[in-house]
């Protein structure tokens, strides 16, 4: 085989000689000669936005399957959440009126993120009981701040893996600190995001959050509802912020949805409530 044609499983970017730069001609040089995989310009055109889709999909899933990670818990939830010791520095730290008031406000949304916490941290105490790494259920997440970052954060400083899926954005979200490194991946895709959010999901989790945890929350309950995925545990955690944020019933009285479709979600008020719904529905010991 000649030297420079790369084995079907070899990387082409390392196997094939390079010239220095002095000695490539006019035609080396130019944009077109370029790999297409390592052309940057012609991979951002708009033609090329399924091949972006593909690659954006099929990396976590062979990185997430080297790892034998195949079951998550998905746990969303607003990602303004701050924890307890936060948010009573903030407390200490306010002076004037306005400053007090969302000081008050952060520390009784800190119930949230500390019960996102404990629920991760009772999930990791299920999966170190289970000899099989591909019988655990590893905790994953939007990757962010807020009750992303406090179901992660149990998880870990139970000593287990965990997923972040991140997302980019115009004001950049960074991954929180808890997320295991190898298992935190950025997309720039919404859509494929929220596919591998459901992939290998076997529970939803819903806190308290903003339209994104409500778009998230409608698409996997739109899924179950028209059979495209099999029924799956949904907890919705906090009963009373859900029925004053989504009137359910009213949408059952105006013929919109079914009466049976509120059978598709339920409501947990604790960290342990909601872990005890999707362990009765699996029969977990």
């Amino acid at each position: 085989m000649s030297p420079n044609i790369p084995a079907d499983n070899s990387d082409p970017i390392s196997t094939f000689i390079r010239k220095p730069e002095s000695q490539l001609t006019h035609a080396e040089l130019s944009d077109s000669y370029k790999f297409a995989f390592n052309d940057r310009e012609f991979l951002s055109r708009p033609e090329t936005i399924g091949v972006r889709f593909q690659l954006e999909l099929l990396k976590p899933e062979l990185v997430l399957k080297d790892h034998s990670i195949r079951y998550t818990i998905v746990v969303f939830g607003s990602a303004r959440c701050k924890s307890a010791e936060e948010s009573e520095k903030q407390l200490k730290a306010a002076k004037t009126p306005e400053e007090i008031k969302l000081a008050k406000k952060a520390v009784a949304d800190s119930l949230h993120y500390e019960s996102a916490r404990k629920f991760g941290a009772l999930v990791a105490t299920y999966n170190l009981k289970q000899g099989i790494n591909e019988h655990k259920l590893r905790i994953c997440t939007g990757g962010g701040p807020g009750i992303m970052e406090a179901a992660t954060r149990g998880a870990a400083e139970e000593g287990d893996l965990t997923v972040g899926l991140n997302i980019s954005l115009p004001h950049e979200q960074a991954p929180n600190p808890y997320i295991t490194p190898e298992l935190c991946f950025r997309f720039h895709y919404f859509a494929i995001r929220k596919m591998h959010f459901m992939i290998r999901a076997r529970a939803i989790v819903v806190y308290p959050g903003g339209f994104g945890s409500f778009d998230e929350l409608f698409e996997i309950l739109t899924l179950v509802q028209t059979k495209k995925i099999n029924p799956l545990p949904v907890v919705l955690v906090d009963r009373k912020f859900w029925e004053k944020a989504l009137n359910f019933q009213y949408l059952v009285e105006e013929g919109y949805v079914e009466e049976a479709d509120l059978n598709l979600f339920q409501f947990a008020e604790t960290a342990q409530d909601a872990w005890k719904v999707i362990s009765d529905w699996y029969h977990l010991i």
